[in-house]
């Protein structure tokens, strides 16, 4: 209960006598007495270390003049992106289990703690690969609660820092709509490599057998990644990706229709943007070719919902898709961390507590991210190791109220037990979990 105390309120409880800020306990593994059984981790230990990579001559977005003729040839650079990387670590795995995070405000560095271990021995062989697309801005750390958790259910985690798109690199929007994709796909490479024979994780998972989480933006990335196409009207929004730039990803281009990687065999998108502003339609969203679950806020008022991500949902192939909604939640739902300790103040820069970018006006971020961990869990299995009693933990009533709990005195279930799977009784409340696609 301490741990939990401390996410959830404000900065003062981290303050000395004097008004000095001290280093706060910011814990991203915590599991509510009410979490869902698919929520609590695996039995393996988890290490977790840096990864520098560089993905060479890529379009350098930020030096195209926009408002300039288009150059004849385009300027390109060598695009960095540092990716956290947690991984099934050797039994008894011990020391620090601290991370170094940057706030919303991209200059407050803050501690995380969680239950991975730094640069702890790698244990195991051919575990599913799993990425990890954060929105704008955001970072590696944003989803690290996700990434911890699965990462002790047996997956290995990239998760990767978006150049141009972090707390502290932020800058023009069109980098974003350009490189999000692509960033996924290079760090799939790369990570496919480095488990090759020779490599630094040679044989720790199989990058064959790899999923893809993104949120917001991430959500955006993992759209495109998954076959779906961005509209020729976005392609040409002025404050998108200069002179067409974007145009790689257009539904039915060449370079969109040889764009998805056979390696990834599914995706989840979190509150994934879009919809709302023209990038996505009907026939752009029918090229998706693996299966997805999306989770969104009833009320997210970024991403939008009706006009949003369950447009997205309703509009995607017929492949088997997931919609799983936080009633009366916000673009929040499910995926950030829990806000920092120092991140509930006002910042006169930003116009906003920067606690309201981790944070969501109804739910505890604790219970959604609980609630994500299950969902999440479930998916992966099913989809990426094949394991059949998952599917059960998606068989669900739509509407979550309405599941009946009727169980018989030994602990069996009646025939109109009707309750979500893996919820105990009274716990499944204001969520939503719909499939479409065959």
């Amino acid at each position: 209960m301490t741990q939990r105390a401390i996410t959830t309120m404000p900065l003062a409880l981290a303050l000395g006598m004097t008004g000095s800020v001290l280093m706060a306990d910011n814990p991203i593994d915590t599991q509510l007495p009410n979490a869902p059984e698919l929520a609590a981790y695996g039995e393996m230990a988890v290490g977790v270390r840096q990864l520098e990579l560089v993905n060479p001559g890529q379009v350098d977005i930020l030096s195209i003049d926009p408002t300039a003729d288009k150059p004849e040839t385009l300027p390109t650079y060598d695009r960095p992106l540092t990716v956290e990387m947690w991984y099934p670590a050797q039994a008894g795995a011990s020391g620090d289990t601290t991370m170094k995070a940057f706030l919303r405000d991209g200059t407050t560095e803050v501690t995380l703690t969680g239950r991975a271990v730094r640069d702890a021995a790698p244990a195991g062989e051919g575990y599913p690969l799993v990425l990890i697309s954060h929105g704008y801005p955001g970072n590696r750390f944003l989803l690290s609660h996700l990434a911890e958790n699965i990462a002790s259910k047996g997956y290995v985690v990239a998760s990767i820092d978006h150049t141009d798109s972090t707390y502290r690199t932020q800058a023009a929007f069109g980098s974003t709509l350009v490189n999000r994709s692509l960033d996924q796909l290079f760090v799939l490479e790369a990570m496919a490599q480095m488990a090759g024979a020779g490599g630094d994780f040679a044989g720790l998972y199989d990058a064959e057998n790899t999923g893809l989480i993104g949120y917001s933006m991430g959500g955006y990335g993992a759209i495109i990644t998954a076959g779906g196409g961005v509209t020729a009207a976005s392609v040409a929004y002025p404050w998108g990706g200069p002179h067409g730039t974007l145009a790689i990803h257009q539904a039915g281009s060449d370079t969109h229709n040889t764009l998805p990687d056979a390696r990834i065999k599914t995706a989840v998108a979190f509150g994934p943007w879009g919809m709302n502003a023209g990038f996505w339609d009907a026939e752009g969203l029918s090229g998706i070719q693996i299966p997805m679950m999306f989770i969104a806020g009833s009320e997210d008022d970024t991403s939008l919902y009706e006009n949003g991500v369950r447009a997205i949902w309703e509009n995607a192939s017929d492949m088997p898709h997931a919609l799983l909604t936080y009633v009366n939640g916000g673009h929040n739902s499910g995926a950030p961390m829990p806000a920092p300790a120092e991140s509930f103040y006002f910042n006169e820069s930003k116009g906003f507590d920067i606690s309201e970018h981790y944070s969501d006006p109804v739910w505890d971020t604790v219970r959604m991210n609980n609630i994500a961990q299950h969902f999440v869990t479930a998916w992966l299995d099913d989809h990426l190791k094949g394991d059949a009693e998952k599917a059960a933990y998606l068989d669900l009533v739509e509407d979550s109220n309405a599941g009946v709990w009727s169980m018989n005195e030994d602990g069996t279930e009646k025939e109109d037990h009707t309750y979500w799977k893996g919820f105990r009784q009274g716990t499944a409340k204001g969520l939503k979990f719909e499939v479409k696609g065959n």
